[in-house]
């Protein structure tokens, strides 16, 4: 008989309690795993349920608080690559770290198990490696390149102390020679126009001489109001003395009878007052 005021503590038997640890470790392992993005891990079998879950967690919390450039890292219960990528900052995402373990995660990214060793970083790693590689060979090519050109250019004063023979200068070219006569007179005198920039065309220029002076260099008018005024107009395009100074063009003669430097100082002339002697046809 129980002592009186005392109550009854009923056991839980060892049955009992692992029943509902059995019971409560299998209900949280059936709950579907569901994302909308990356990978899942697939529950271990339920034989180790128990002891998958303890020493997986204990090993991934470990790793997971040491980040470095490359990582082991070992799946957990509940993991996905893309929850893996975006605790480790993996550059590039889920796919960047699917890509770096293919191997060993295998043709599904979707499923990934507790204890799967995952690398992070890898990638990252090698293509460092290449980088620097890259960056050493160009920097040899261009020091390559550097003793090349200075190889190039001592040899180059080495030949030139010896008396190497220099490259022949081209030859000078040979000077325009113009006939002496009216066709003559005209293409020189266009040349020189053209080096001044003075408009002009033989056309216009043999019109108006043929009716200023018939062609002749010699002409001169003694009877309009120039000449009574003292001033005759003169040569192939009759300019008067006062018109043939103000407007010579130099490199020419300063002889008004001059066939070239009269065409050139009345072209000029014309230029300024008729926009070219293209645009007279008559006195001007």
């Amino acid at each position: 008989m129980p002592e009186n005021g005392k109550h009854l503590r009923f056991r839980t038997s060892s049955l009992t309690r692992g029943i509902i640890a059995v019971t409560t470790g299998g209900a949280a392992l059936a709950l579907p795993v569901i994302g909308a993005t990356g990978a899942f891990a697939a529950p271990a079998p339920s034989a180790a349920v128990e002891k998958a879950v303890t020493s997986t967690a204990a090993s991934g919390k470990g790793i997971a608080a040491q980040k470095s450039e490359s990582t082991s890292y070992s799946v957990i219960l509940g993991d996905t690559l893309a929850k893996i990528a975006r605790e480790h900052s993996v550059n590039g995402g889920w796919k960047a770290l699917y890509e770096d373990n293919q191997k060993a995660v295998g043709g599904n990214p979707d499923l990934i198990h507790p204890g799967l060793k995952l690398t992070i970083g890898a990638k990252a790693d090698s293509k460092s490696e290449k980088a620097e590689s890259k960056a050493s060979a160009t920097s040899d090519r261009a020091e390559k390149g550097a003793d090349r050109a200075d190889r190039s250019e001592r040899t180059n004063t080495a030949l030139a102390a010896e008396g190497a023979p220099a490259a022949e200068a081209a030859p000078a070219a040979e000077p325009v020679s113009y006939t002496n006569d009216l066709d003559g007179w005209i293409k020189e005198s266009l040349a020189v126009m053209a080096e001044h920039g003075i408009p002009g065309t033989y056309e216009g220029i043999h019109r108006n001489i043929i009716r200023e002076s018939a062609g002749d260099p010699r002409a001169i008018n003694n009877w309009d109001i120039n000449a009574i005024n003292g001033v005759p107009s003169k040569g192939l395009l009759q300019v008067i003395d006062p018109t043939f100074q103000a407007y010579h063009v130099p490199g020419t003669s300063m002889d008004s009878y001059d066939p070239v430097a009269n065409i050139t100082a009345a072209c000029n002339y014309a230029a300024d007052k008729y926009g070219s002697i293209d645009n007279v046809f008559g006195a001007y």
